[in-house]
């Protein structure tokens, strides 16, 4: 028996199509229920600004097709099995697919389908911590208030005596960050000798602030992708002096100190677990049908957004 399937291909910059697929029946079948558009990754496939020296480092999971285009991307999907089960799938936006069994990881009952597209994102922001080290009591800056900035600095702020500041410049972001058990700040107004930064802003501007507002010795997680653009950092000025450390972060592999002691899919439903909170919610936009995409995706992919879910149920 074989099922008909409709899939987001993205086929030129800044333009996207609904293509049908035809897929052959199995167990391991899900039917879509919600995915989430992650939109800073997502707007880079969007827009063909992923660097040729990336695609293979770029490809998500179980992505079809080839960068630049036709691409079918994404990675944020939650769906039903035939026993009725939900799981989260690294697959990009499609209304049925056929997965491998050991990528469907179970959705905890206390975390709804719409947040539950959050955990890809989460487990950005989870891996991020564990690469960041962070101490108890330590003065700690977030740069960049969006979905994986803000899931971050809500992770930090559960350590112990931790001072968390987020800052972006949307104020409109200030209730959000409070939300969260933040503080919030303007660019003017980010505090200085920050022990620890995370810098998630995408932008020259909020690398140069992160140096700027280091402490001696201050250790500073790029956690930024910044695709075909190369962002000038001024490593001339205090960034010795300070003996200041400048660390990557990327998700495709498991943090180094949790490395052979948590796979990736174990790290998944910890991201998952960790989305058992209402807060999280404030965190969604939307929804958007399916079968509404094509026309939708350049508003969704605007500046200034969050996480923007997407609906397959009539």
């Amino acid at each position: 028996m074989t099922i008909r399937a409709a899939a987001f291909w993205t086929v030129a910059p800044g333009r996207g199509e609904l293509r049908e697929e035809t897929l052959a029946a199995a167990d391991t079948m899900v039917r879509a229920l919600a995915s989430g558009v992650s939109r800073g990754t997502e707007a880079l496939v969007f827009a063909g600004r992923v660097p040729p020296g990336q695609y293979d480092a770029m490809r998500a999971p179980l992505m079809g097709g080839t960068f630049p285009f036709p691409v079918k991307y994404g990675y944020a999907v939650v769906g039903a099995r035939a026993d009725g089960g939900r799981v989260f799938v690294l697959h990009p936006h499609q209304d049925v697919f056929v997965a491998p069994s050991g990528m469907c990881v179970p959705v905890p009952d206390a975390v709804p389908t719409r947040r539950a597209v959050l955990a890809a994102n989460m487990e950005t922001a989870l891996n991020i911590c564990w690469d960041a080290a962070p101490l108890a009591g330590e003065r700690i800056l977030v740069i960049g208030a969006g979905v994986v900035g803000l899931l971050t600095a809500s992770l930090l702020a559960r350590i112990p005596a931790a001072q968390v500041t987020v800052v972006d410049v949307d104020l409109s972001r200030k209730a959000l960050v409070e939300r969260l058990g933040c503080v919030f700040a303007s660019p003017d107004t980010a505090p200085r000798d920050q022990e620890l930064i995370v810098h998630a802003s995408a932008s020259e501007a909020g690398l140069r602030l992160a140096l700027d507002r280091a402490a001696f010795e201050g250790r500073i997680v790029e956690a930024s992708w910044y695709g075909d653009v190369a962002p000038s950092v001024p490593l001339g000025e205090a960034f010795h002096a300070r003996r200041l450390r400048i660390v990557a972060t990327q998700v495709g592999a498991v943090a180094p100190a949790m490395r052979g002691r948590r796979t990736h899919g174990e790290r998944l439903a910890m991201a998952l677990a960790l989305l058992d909170d209402p807060a999280y919610d404030a965190l969604l936009e939307g929804p958007t049908r399916f079968q509404d995409l094509p026309d939708a995706m350049p508003r969704i992919l605007a500046p200034g957004g969050l996480c923007h879910v997407i609906t397959y149920e009539d």
